[in-house]
């Protein structure tokens, strides 16, 4: 005999699942100059959302209190995995690299405010 039970049991297999949103199409790597002259880099989907977060003090802890930030470099990438990638090899130049290949766009790649 089933019990009441088993027929909700047998309803919850048959619930649609709530689905994920899609993921982002693109991600973008992006440097910048700090008011003390220092440079932030990071990830994220959206340029413009993520600068205003920085200057309210509410991005990274490293640009809290080193703000106004400005953009200085920006590329897009196709996936987060590779976003996150090309953000640790941009993080492990020395300053003086990040200067060279960021603020003077000579690293083959578009600094921020040239198309690509």
């Amino acid at each position: 005999m089933r019990g009441w039970y088993n027929t909700l049991d047998s309803l919850a297999r048959f619930t649609p699942l709530k689905l994920k949103k899609a993921a982002p199409s693109r991600w973008f790597v992006y440097a910048v100059r700090c008011r003390d002259g220092s440079i932030y880099t990071g990830i994220t989907t959206d340029l413009g959302r993520r600068i205003k977060t920085h200057n309210a003090g509410k991005g990274g802890a490293y640009t809290r209190s080193r703000k106004p930030v400005r953009l200085v470099f920006r590329e897009a990438q196709s996936t987060r995995s590779s976003a996150l990638k090309r953000e640790a090899e941009i993080k492990g130049w020395s300053r003086a690299e990040k200067t060279r290949k960021l603020l003077k766009g000579r690293s083959g790649r578009s600094p921020a405010g040239t198309a690509r």
